[in-house]
């Protein structure tokens, strides 16, 4: 990264960034490649991860997310802060790839409590793919499985209780992801069986690929976002992103950004300066990667006096990229607050109401409201 190559302003800054996200203008493509834009969608909330995604295509329909994970195309693992997140089956291998390199189940306190030693993990990992081999199972029918062989009948416990520790790992290690529910419950199927499941690829590979996929969507980004989004997120590592940065000096350009040095891919930057101020309205369903990505901590998209609503996981209404209220869904009401001091845009605000209310369904009131 050599002299800083452009100067610009954090409103043309977020207006670049909402194109890149598929919000200003929303865009046409696949639901795949629209959570591959984003890196992960939280799937805590079906709804929510629904709405993160019909919020980012021109046309869509309800249940296309969960459709694409029938087909394959998008896959559901344990990843970010060893949550459920929705993943690319085309580059959510380099995810994972990432989460595991912390090598959890070497630590002491795992061995001791699974009493499963890093040399007995290989076999335990094939254990669990021959278990999956004829089709999805629930963790009990997985546990069952697993403890009719002797190595781990002392597993019974931990699999009656939901296993959740012990199998992340193998998600992460791509032995396996989240299949169909069952009657209500969560499954989980080899990842290997799906003809769209590119693997796990090497763990430098991995990183260069995350960070330079990060950078298109959520740039301009300081050094410091990058290791939120990949240290406090995927536990990367802080002395493996350093290295991933350094190797991707060629392909980096620095940005100042109001007085703050930020990076961005050097392809990015003709169309980062050509970037106008956008004064878009974007409905946004709480814990949007709008906000995720960066961090609520960045002012620049989340004021300070807006950040305890997006923690509390507030929906939200975006207006040229900053955090400037909340909507909720109340009866036949769907209530846009606005929390900011400038002048309230009631036309813009109606009309991505009444968008909003067409992709939640039902018939919904749109109110604007202030606090």
């Amino acid at each position: 990264m050599g002299t800083t190559e452009l100067s610009t302003t954090w409103d043309r800054a977020l207006a670049w960034r909402l194109q890149r996200h598929l919000l200003a203008p929303p865009g046409d493509e696949p639901v795949a490649d629209v959570v591959r834009r984003l890196g992960a969608v939280p799937s805590m909330d079906p709804g929510l991860a629904e709405l993160a995604v019909r919020s980012r295509r021109r046309s869509s329909r309800p249940d296309e997310l969960a459709q694409a994970v029938a087909d394959g195309s998008v896959v559901m693992a344990y990843a970010f802060r060893g949550a459920v997140h929705h993943l690319s089956a085309e580059d959510g291998g380099a995810y994972l790839t990432l989460r595991a390199a912390g090598r959890q189940w070497e630590r002491r306190s795992w061995v001791e409590y699974y009493r499963l030693t890093a040399e007995d993990w290989p076999d335990f990992r094939a254990a669990v793919r021959d278990a999956l081999a004829d089709g999805p199972l629930t963790v009990q029918e997985l546990g069952e499985a697993l403890t009719r062989r002797t190595a781990y009948r002392h597993l019974a416990p931990v699999f009656a209780e939901g296993a959740g520790t012990l199998v992340k790992p193998l998600h992460w290690q791509g032995d396996m992801v989240f299949g169909p529910p069952r009657d209500g419950r969560p499954t989980f199927q080899r990842a290997d069986t799906n003809p769209h499941w590119r693997g796990l690829p090497d763990l430098d590979a991995a990183g260069e690929h995350v960070v330079t996929a990060y950078l298109r969507s959520y740039g301009p980004a300081t050094p410091a976002h990058v290791h939120r989004w990949l240290g406090d997120g995927l536990s990367a590592g802080r002395r493996r992103i350093d290295g991933w940065l350094s190797a991707l000096a060629d392909r980096l350009a620095t940005v100042d950004v109001e007085g703050t040095t930020a990076l961005v891919l050097a392809e990015d930057v003709a169309a980062l300066e050509a970037a106008e101020p956008s004064g878009a309205v974007c409905l946004l369903p709480g814990h949007d990667q709008w906000v995720m990505g960066p961090g609520s901590q960045d002012e620049h998209v989340v004021p300070p006096a807006r950040r305890e609503a997006v923690t509390r996981k507030a929906n939200l209404v975006v207006v040229g990229g900053v955090v400037r209220g909340t909507w909720a869904r109340r009866g036949g009401d769907l209530t846009l607050t606005w929390l900011d001091e400038g002048p309230r845009p009631d036309a813009a605000l109606s009309e991505a109401g009444d968008h909003l209310a067409g992709l939640l369904g039902g018939d919904l009131r749109v109110r604007l409201d202030s606090a």
